[in-house]
């Protein structure tokens, strides 16, 4: 395994990460979510990924059962929680980022986790209906009571991220150190462009999420639509129509292609290329099955195959490389 700081801290976090999303308490039965996890643990992935909101909260419960049974040392790993969306409740003290629901959605993540401090706590969204300083204010409040270790953001723009710092700056606090936006071929703007200045400047660390497209970029869809997908669950048809067109496939079946000239599977590939990004600080992986996860490892080694010459020979297949804006 390879490791990173994330952003300019000294937290060093494998290269690959487990998420949970759509998959621990919903659509895995948690014994294969264990083994899983084993599996991550032993090829040296010391990040698992969660948030308040997968499974409504279900999905915590099941990893903090895990690593309770499992009884790996409390140093050895980074666990992270997300608040926002909160765990389906619908008044507006439920949700959201005011101090009220991160204090009460970090108590309530430590105890579906069984843990004593969150190692990763992220603010899920940006709210518009809550002051910036309230959210980092509240934040640091958090770390000084020893509840989180480091906070970040998720899809927030680099204008929030920015404006989250400049507070932090101005009143001594501690300010995000990391960022979790969705990444893959088919998703680069905000990775490759919109943050390309904030990498230099705050040292933006970065937890990206969907390598594969929601599973587009493994090469499942090329044909017919397999049953027991993500892009086939109730509630996830917005995913599938995002995620699912013509223009895409076609891309696919053309990668797929390059992929068997080096004698790599696709998603190895996908993965592959992500890493390659050096601002990329960790891939998170999803996985269903064992086998998948494994396969899914060899990204790591793969990344010297993707030379010069393959990754423009992606970026022709692609055609969807981002542009600076022009100062």
């Amino acid at each position: 395994m390879q490791y990173n700081n994330l952003g300019k801290s000294g937290l060093q976090v494998s290269r690959l990460s487990l998420g949970s999303w759509l998959t621990f308490g919903k659509q895995i039965a948690d014994e294969t979510a264990a083994e899983l996890m084993q599996v991550a643990y032993d090829n040296g992935i010391n990040f698992f990924d969660n948030a308040e909101i997968y499974a409504r909260g279900k999905s915590e419960e099941v990893m903090g059962a895990i690593l309770k049974k499992k009884g790996w040392a409390r140093d050895s790993y980074i666990v992270s929680s997300k608040a926002f969306f909160g765990i389906g409740g619908e008044l507006p003290t439920q949700k959201g980022l005011s101090r009220k629901h991160l204090v009460e959605a970090c108590e309530a993540a430590l105890k579906r986790f069984g843990l004593d401090y969150l190692d990763l706590y992220y603010c899920h969204r940006p709210d518009k209906q809550t002051p910036i300083e309230e959210t980092v204010w509240t934040m640091h409040q958090l770390i000084m009571q020893g509840k989180i270790l480091y906070w970040g953001t998720s899809e927030w723009s680099a204008q929030e991220i920015m404006e989250a710092h400049m507070f932090a700056k101005q009143n001594h606090l501690i300010g995000p150190i990391v960022e979790q936006p969705e990444y893959n071929m088919f998703v680069r703007d905000k990775v490759e462009v919109e943050f390309s200045q904030i990498y230099k400047t705050v040292g933006l660390g970065t937890t990206t999420w969907s390598p594969l497209a929601s599973g587009i970029l493994s090469g499942k869809y090329n044909s017919e639509f397999p049953d027991g997908t993500r892009l086939g669950m109730e509630g996830l048809e917005w995913l599938k129509e995002r995620n699912l067109t013509p223009e895409r496939i076609k891309a696919v079946l053309a990668l797929t292609d390059l992929a068997k000239e080096l004698g790599l599977s696709l998603p190895v590939m996908s993965l592959a290329w992500c890493l390659k990004n050096p601002n990329v600080s960790t891939v998170i992986l999803g996985a269903s099955k064992v086998p998948q996860l494994q396969e899914n490892l060899k990204a790591l080694d793969a990344q010297a195959l993707l030379t010069e010459e393959i990754m423009n020979r992606i970026e022709a297949i692609l055609d969807n490389k981002p542009a600076f804006p022009a100062y």
